[in-house]
């Protein structure tokens, strides 16, 4: 009859409500991007890569403001051009996809507050930093501290040449992470910032919030030491003793370690046990991975540029001017 009809009709009324309320709800969690939505129109190009690599990918291209990530051919970035806000964006309801806003971040990737999706890696070459050298920060004598062969004795010489050259110059132990608490950690890192070249990066700091793996929720603060040929933009390698010596190994020379360091040349060790096969002077820092960190394998994360804490800059020697 006709409440009968009226009242279904109110029932679906509801359910369709409710169903929208559900969809409409993108949750940004603070960031830049956020999974579930998509926006409009307005393709630039695409490329099929992970959905990790989407942001950092369309904040290296150029006119790319805002992009989507999609399961389609294998998983494709979708980059977009034009003027749009995290508002623009509408739900899908398939949580599988990714979509993100690209924003100025104020003279360098990460800077502002801003947070830019990146992704992580690990690698420990005991090689003398790049942002050692002199002339590489801007100010005078800016440039981070190096160690002779034991790792705890400060060179006097910026110019010294690298152990991974046949120098008497190393890592110093010191630049081994540790936990700050059970959400935070400190440490250092090789990274690119798209827009920055080393004058730009070095001993700047930088807070990355994981954002996939065991490490999801957590964060670190890690200052730019380094940079390699091998690192990609919005990429930071984090320096953990046992991660990989990667393309240089400074650690045979400084450690007798292997022809490959401890572990694979890419990646390192694989156990914690294994931790117990490097040098005591660094082993903590390898025991940090399997601890604080997890185990985790190259987490995701967004990075904002910060101050850098008094504890970083005490064992680097380095304070960037607009820090």
């Amino acid at each position: 009859d006709m409440a009968l009809r009226h009242s279904c009709l109110l029932v679906a009324a509801v359910l369709v409500l409710c169903s929208s309320s559900v969809l409409a709800n993108i949750n940004w969690n603070g960031n830049n991007w956020a999974h579930g939505c998509d926006f409009r129109n307005n393709d630039l190009s695409n490329v099929r890569i992970p959905s990790e690599q989407c942001g950092g990918r369309c904040a290296n291209t150029q006119g790319c403001t805002h992009f989507t990530w999609t399961q389609h051919n294998g998983g494709t970035c979708w980059m977009k051009r034009g003027s749009v806000s995290k508002s623009d964006a509408f739900p899908t309801g398939d949580m599988t996809m990714v979509c993100g806003v690209i924003e100025d971040n104020g003279g360098g990737g990460g800077g502002g507050g801003n947070k830019v999706p990146g992704f992580t890696t690990r690698y420990w070459d005991c090689c003398k930093p790049s942002c050692s050298w002199p002339g590489k920060v801007p100010g005078h004598n800016k440039y981070v501290r190096a160690c002779y062969r034991d790792g705890y004795g400060v060179t006097s010489d910026p110019n010294g040449a690298s152990g991974c050259n046949g120098g008497p110059v190393f890592a110093c132990n010191n630049n081994k992470p540790w936990a700050v608490s059970d959400q935070l950690a400190y440490g250092f890192a090789a990274a690119t910032i798209p827009g920055l070249d080393e004058s730009g990066r070095c001993c700047a700091c930088y807070k990355l919030d994981f954002t996939n793996g065991p490490v999801q929720g957590k964060s670190m603060v890690v200052q730019v030491t380094n940079s390699g040929g091998d690192v990609h933009p919005n990429q930071f390698d984090l320096q953990i003793p046992g991660g990989g010596v990667g393309i240089f190994n400074g650690c045979s020379a400084q450690w007798n370690a292997g022809p490959d360091g401890w572990g694979q040349r890419y990646g390192g060790v694989s156990r914690r046990s294994e931790c117990g096969s490097l040098p005591a002077q660094i082993r903590d820092g390898c025991y940090w991975r399997f601890d604080w960190f997890r185990g985790a394998d190259n987490p995701a994360m967004v990075y904002s540029r910060v101050r850098c804490p008094d504890a970083l800059v005490a064992i680097s020697g380095c304070r960037r001017d607009d820090d």
